[in-house]
C-alpha cells in the first residue's frame, strides 16, 4: 500500500459507521476531561498500566481498580493490582502512589497549559514518572485533547506498512516528535485531528475502535 492508498481508506471510513463510533468515543472523552478531579486522575492511571501491556486487560482492571486508585498506600494498590493478575504490580503500584501527590493539580496544569499542547504534554513526561511521550499523549487524548499521537505498536506497524516511515529500532523522545511531525501531514489531509487520525488508523490495523 501507499500513502495515498491510506488516505484513501480513511476518507472511506469517513464516510461509514466507524466515524459515528469515534464521535461518540471523543465526546465521552471530553465528558472525563470535565468531570471531578478523581475521575481524571482515574484515566491517568489507566494509561500508566498500559505501557507494555495489553490495553484491554488494562481496561478491566481499571474497573475493577476504581477508588483504589486513590487510596494513598502502596501497599493496598500494589496488593489488588497482583490480586487482579496485573503483570507489573510492584512498580506500577510505586508509580501510581508517586503520581497521588499531583492528583489535586492536574487540571491547573491543564489550565496553565492548555494553549501550548507541546509544555502540556512535557509536563506530565516530565513530572509523572512512567508516562512517556506515548502514554502521556494517551492520557491527554482520553481527556479530549486531540492535539498528540499515540504511537503504539500497532501504529508504528500501519504507517511502515504503508511507506510513511521506517520502523525505528527505539523509539526515543525526538524519534517520536519526528513521526508526529509526519503525521500531520495526513491529519491536514483529511481534515483529522491527531487524536483522531489514531482512532481510524487503529481501525485499519486492528478493526476495532478502542480506548
Amino acid at each position: 500500500m501507499t500513502q495515498n492508498t491510506l488516505i484513501h481508506r480513511i476518507k472511506n471510513l469517513q464516510k461509514s459507521d466507524v466515524k459515528i463510533t469515534i464521535t461518540k468515543r471523543i465526546a465521552e472523552f471530553k465528558r472525563i476531561g470535565n468531570s471531578s478531579d478523581n475521575e481524571i486522575f482515574k484515566e491517568l492511571c489507566f494509561c500508566l498500566l498500559t505501557a507494555n501491556y495489553d490495553a484491554k486487560k488494562a481496561i478491566n482492571i481499571q474497573q475493577k481498580m476504581g477508588n483504589v486508585f486513590l487510596i494513598p498506600d502502596l501497599e493496598i494498590i500494589r496488593s489488588n493490582l497482583k490480586l487482579l493478575g496485573y503483570r507489573f504490580p510492584n512498580v506500577r503500584a510505586k508509580y501510581i502512589f508517586l503520581a497521588q501527590q499531583h492528583k489535586d493539580d492536574i487540571r491547573e496544569i491543564i489550565n496553565k497549559y492548555k494553549n501550548n499542547s507541546s509544555n502540556l504534554r512535557q509536563w506530565f513526561v516530565n513530572n509523572i514518572k512512567g508516562l512517556g511521550y506515548k502514554e502521556s499523549s494517551h492520557f491527554l487524548r482520553n481527556i479530549g485533547f486531540l492535539d498528540y499521537a499515540i504511537l503504539d505498536f500497532h501504529i508504528i506497524d500501519i504507517l511502515n506498512e504503508n511507506g510513511i516511515i521506517k520502523r525505528p529500532k527505539t523509539l526515543t523522545p525526538t524519534k517520536y516528535i519526528e513521526i508526529e511531525d509526519q503525521l500531520k501531514y495526513f491529519s491536514n489531509e483529511l481534515d483529522l485531528q491527531l487524536g483522531e487520525l489514531d482512532f481510524y488508523l487503529w481501525y485499519l490495523e486492528v478493526g476495532e475502535i478502542f480506548k
